[in-house]
């Protein structure tokens, strides 16, 4: 078995997972907050780096960067001007965490106002009034940190087979999963709205073009376990039938994607091949039906110190 993939059963740590997201939220609405509107929401994710999550250089003060440390289990805040602030990382309440971080922020010179509302949780509890007390699973955290990183490398690479229009991989704390998205360059249909705790308009602004998305959940959101994930928007017809690989993944209806269980990718003899297979069945399946122009969008995979060609450009 890979030891770069570890076990992480969701049961196993689900409370903990819950206090993680939403900690992320928080953290995540002060960034939300502070940083201008970019497309589709893409100002207000995280990224993986080697410790754990940051959310990069906050433009407020003189540039705030925290860092969910999830190596060493403390919020790590750190500004430009040299000033630096952390929260250890362990059982507490969201309601303790949200004081704890707006006092970290005020202490490196930011503002520590922002919206204290969970996103896209079901009859969420503000922050400030979340008093429950909440475990914190060490070692279930590290091994997810371990789980992001492996899966980022993997995504990262993926990303670099498109020249269209691409996202970054990046985690958004809405909805706790770490994605990457592919843009056909088409509009799409008006978004219907209605997801919990988001206002329409962002999820709009968010779907206004045509997509293919991956990424992974560690669980949760109307799966037990930890998975991968693929969608189009809109979804062409006969997406749902579409022959895809490897064996494993099948098409949710209820969620209307494509899963594949994070344990098949961990299991297989060659999991990084196994996810890529994942990657690129379902995303041609989304633009072979969808009629997307892959000759223009699409380019080898990338590889260190090679240029990509530009051969087609001039044919």
């Amino acid at each position: 078995m890979n030891a770069n993939w570890p076990e992480i059963p969701f049961t196993a740590w689900r409370e903990t997972c819950s206090a993680l997201h939403l900690y992320s939220q928080v953290v995540g609405k002060y960034r939300l907050a502070r940083t201008p509107w970019i497309n589709h929401s893409w100002h207000a994710t995280f990224y993986v780096n080697a410790r754990g999550l940051t959310t990069s250089l906050v433009p407020d003060a003189t540039g705030i960067e925290i860092i969910f440390d999830l190596v060493s289990h403390a919020v790590i805040g750190k500004a430009a001007n040299g000033r630096r602030a952390e929260i250890p990382l362990g059982p507490m309440s969201v309601a303790e965490f949200h004081a704890r971080f707006r006092e970290l922020v005020g202490q490196l010179g930011g503002t520590p106002e922002f919206d204290d509302r969970p996103n896209e949780i079901p009859d969420a509890i503000p922050f400030r009034d979340d008093g429950h007390a909440r475990p914190y699973d060490a070692e279930a955290v590290t091994r997810f940190f371990r789980a992001l990183v492996a899966v980022s490398r993997v995504l990262g690479r993926f990303r670099t087979g498109f020249i269209g229009k691409v996202s970054p991989v990046h985690l958004f704390w809405g909805s706790f999963d770490l994605a990457v998205t592919r843009f056909s360059g088409r509009l799409a249909p008006l978004h219907p709205g209605g997801v919990p705790g988001l206002p329409d308009a962002v999820t709009r602004e968010a779907y206004s073009d045509e997509v293919s998305s991956a990424g992974f959940w560690p669980g949760g959101g109307g799966i037990d376990f930890p998975a991968f994930y693929s969608y189009a928007y809109p979804a062409p017809k006969g997406f749902a039938d579409a022959q895809v690989a490897p064996k494993g993944a099948y098409f949710d209806q209820k969620l209307g994607e494509y899963l594949l269980p994070y344990e098949v990718v961990r299991q297989s003899p060659e999991p990084e091949a196994t996810l890529m297979a994942f990657l690129e069945s379902t995303y041609r399946a989304a633009a072979d039906l969808g009629a997307w122009k892959r000759d223009v969008l699409e380019c080898p995979i990338g590889r260190p110190l090679q240029p990509r060609s530009l051969t087609r450009r001039n044919s």
